[in-house]
Parts: C-alpha cells; sequence; structure tokens
C-alpha cells in the first residue's frame, strides 16, 4: 500500500488560503499550497527571517534565486524603524522591500517580551522602551493588527505573550490566557480580510496548557494556526512532545507554522509531526559565523582543513558560491573578514535549507517520505545538545548585553 493519502480537495478560489495535497499514511507529514495574493506558496515552506525588511546580506533577487517563496518581516522592528507610516508612504511593505512575493509579518510578541527590563505587560498590552533609544511606546492587540493591515503582508499574526521556558505553571497559564483574549481582541480589529490572520498557540512545556490553548483558539476559527514559545532554552525531546500534544487539536484543513524552528534535522522531525511552515534567523545567522550546512551536518568554514580544499564545502550544490569558489576561497575570506563571506555563506546556507525543502515535499508527494527521513538524520550529525542549548544562551545573552 502506497504511504500516501490524496485529499483530493479542489482547489479554492480564496487568495489567501490553504490547499492540502497529500499526507503521509505512516507520519504526519503533509504537502499542499498556500495561496496567497502574491502567489502560491509549495508547502512544507521555510520563511527566512527579515525582521528589517531585507535577509541580512542579499538582495531580494538573490533570495528568490535560492527558491524561497515568502519572508519573514517584523513589525516590531519595522514599527521603531523605519516606522509605519514611512513605509506606508512609501506604498506599503512589499514595495518598501522591492519583493513581490509573499510576506509573513510577525506581531513582534516575541522581541517585546524578551525586554524583560524594559518593558510592562498588563491585559490592556505592553508598555515598552525601544532598544534602540530607550523612547516608550504602548502596544495594543488592536495597533499590531492596524500596524500589519498597513503593511500589507499576506500572512499577519496576532499579538501574543511569549513565556520564558522556565516560567511556573502559573505565569504559563496566564501568558496563556492573555494570549487567548488578545487573540479575540485582534480578529475584532481586523480589517482587512485580505490578508489572512493566524493565532499562536502557548502554554509553555506544559502539555495540559498546550491542548488548551490550541482548543480555544480552533474554537475561533483563525485561517491558520501557529505553535509559539518554543525552541527557546528546552530540551528537543521536549520541543518534539509539545508539537505532538498541539498538532493534534489542530484542524487538518489549515496550516499550521511552529515559529522559530530552521535547524535541519529540527525542521524534518518537526514536518514528521504535521508542520507546514517553518521561520528562523539561525540559517543566516550561523552563515555569518562561518557554519555551512551540508548534508552531513553543519561544518565550520574557518578550520584549518578547508584551507587548501579545491572543492566546494558541498560538490553538489548548485548554488551560486558552490557553483563558484573552493571551500579553500571561502575559508579565506573569513580569515580575512571579507563582507564577501557573509554573503557567499548565506546564499549557500538559504540554498540548503529550500533545497531541503523541495526534497521533503517530493519524498512526500511520491510516498518515500519516511525513507528520506530516515536517510537524512543517519547521514546527518546534529550539534551536540549541550552545545546547542549553550549556543543558544550565549547568543540570548549577547543580544541583550546590546539592548
Amino acid at each position: 500500500m502506497s504511504p500516501v493519502a490524496q485529499k483530493g480537495e479542489g482547489l479554492v478560489s480564496n487568495l489567501n488560503s490553504f490547499h492540502l495535497i497529500q499526507t503521509c499514511l505512516h507520519s504526519k507529514a503533509r504537502a499542499g499550497e498556500l495561496l496567497t495574493p502574491h502567489g502560491t506558496v509549495p508547502t512544507p515552506v521555510f520563511l527566512p527571517v527579515g525582521s528589517q525588511g531585507a535577509i541580512k546580506t542579499l538582495t531580494p533577487e538573490e533570495v528568490k534565486d535560492v527558491g524561497i517563496a515568502m519572508v519573514l518581516a517584523n513589525t516590531y522592528h519595522l514599527y521603531l524603524r523605519p516606522g509605519i507610516g514611512v513605509i506606508e508612504k512609501m506604498g506599503g511593505l512589499h514595495k518598501f522591500m522591492s519583493w513581490d512575493r509573499a510576506i509573513l509579518t510577525d506581531s513582534g510578541g516575541y522581541q517585546i517580551f524578551s525586554l524583560a527590563p524594559l518593558r510592562r505587560v498588563n491585559d490592556e498590552g505592553v508598555i515598552f522602551r525601544s532598544h534602540i533609544d530607550g523612547s516608550q511606546h504602548h502596544i495594543t492587540p488592536e495597533l499590531i493588527i492596524q500596524f500589519q493591515e498597513t503593511l500589507g503582508a499576506d500572512i499577519i499574526m496576532a499579538l501574543d505573550e511569549c513565556p520564558a521556558y522556565d516560567d511556573s505553571f502559573e505565569k504559563v497559564q496566564m501568558a496563556m490566557d492573555r494570549t487567548h483574549r488578545w487573540a479575540e481582541r485582534c480578529q475584532k480589529a481586523q480589517k482587512h480580510h485580505g490578508q489572512a490572520l493566524y493565532a499562536i498557540v502557548q502554554g509553555g512545556v506544559f502539555p495540559q496548557l498546550r491542548r488548551q490553548s490550541a482548543e480555544y483558539l480552533t474554537s475561533l476559527e483563525f485561517p491558520g494556526y501557529a505553535i509559539g514559545g518554543l525552541s527557546i532554552g528546552e530540551p528537543k525531546k521536549v520541543t518534539q512532545a509539545m508539537i505532538d500534544e498541539t498538532v493534534a487539536l489542530l484542524p487538518e484543513s489549515k496550516p499550521r507554522y511552529l515559529m522559530g524552528v530552521g535547524s535541519p534535522e529540527d525542521i524534518i522531525e518537526a514536518v514528521a509531526r504535521g508542520i507546514d511552515m517553518f521561520d528562523s534567523a539561525l540559517p543566516t545567522r550561523v552563515a555569518r559565523n562561518g557554519a555551512l550546512f551540508t548534508w552531513q551536518g553543519r561544518h565550520n568554514i574557518r578550520n584549518a582543513a578547508y584551507s587548501q580544499m579545491e572543492q566546494p564545502i558541498v560538490p553538489d550544490c548548485d548554488c551560486y558560491a558552490c557553483h563558484n569558489f573552493s571551500a579553500a576561497y571561502l575559508h579565506h575570506l573569513f580569515s580575512c573578514d571579507e563582507l564577501l563571506a557573509y554573503r557567499l555563506a548565506t546564499i549557500h546556507n538559504l540554498s540548503f535549507i529550500s533545497n531541503l525543502m523541495a526534497k521533503i515535499r517530493d519524498a512526500i508527494l511520491n510516498g518515500t517520505f519516511l525513507s528520506f527521513k530516515d536517510s537524512f538524520l543517519a547521514n546527518y550529525q546534529s550539534t551536540d545538545e549541550q552545545t546547542r542549548l549553550s549556543q543558544k544562551q550565549k547568543w540570548l545573552k549577547s543580544r541583550n548585553l546590546r539592548r
């Protein structure tokens, strides 16, 4: 028996909808299409993070060339710089950043709540001080929707409260309840229904809260659902358990978006659990530090072993970096702190992720996803769990110190 179940749902006419094509019978992996005003996006899909309206070091054409169909921009950052009014005057976010494909804007909830010493939260909204100049701002769910409608993104996110990984049950429950109330207010505030408004399931690492959040938010009939508050310091097994708890209660006919996850091994595990959409700054951030994705794992191009390697870092990779340059040349650029190093490494990592998503989708469609998953994970050496958590904490600490 083929491990693929044909869904047979006819293509819908709504410009912001989800079309489920096939589901793997022996896992929850799915292939589908997001229909947006700026094109059809095949799923599963990875969204590179362009918080400021740009993917760091790359032009929009370079982002397209590696196969990216949708990017993420951040409402919090764009609100502070250059300002929502400036972008509106320039014709909206698509025109402002010269990107004619789909855009998802995050509400900025995670960024605001990571400013712990600089913000105060209550049921009305959040009062925070800018990490740029210390100016004070008051954000409400209604304003977040107004800002995102003005930006003109294809998919917009409700404002949520993201608790810390180690918060108590009581604190996480309070944040979850507030997230639910804010989701309702966002839904009521929405005026431009050509944009798809997604709700964000919270609940920390507590299974009963994850289930409660999923049940409550799905009762409100949003066009899509995100899973937030994960991959912020918890072990991977906990992340995967929370995905399982949540996905079981999300409607099959709507897209499922796992926020903040971008390592190849985590993506493939989450796809197997029924996730359709991903975003993360990880591929571009580690690229600028010299960590390049290969089918065997992440390799540090700064290592001396690459100083005389004539082949590209991934010999069969067709990205611009691998097609034109040797690993030795990239090693040289990083050794000299040449800016081209960051561009080439970013092109490679995004190309790798784009190719991975295409291979995953093809495997789902032709009924070989489980064998593809097993083969990939058998060959891919993941970053050691303790090292990964340590690196994550160092990154969070350095970011907070800059703020």
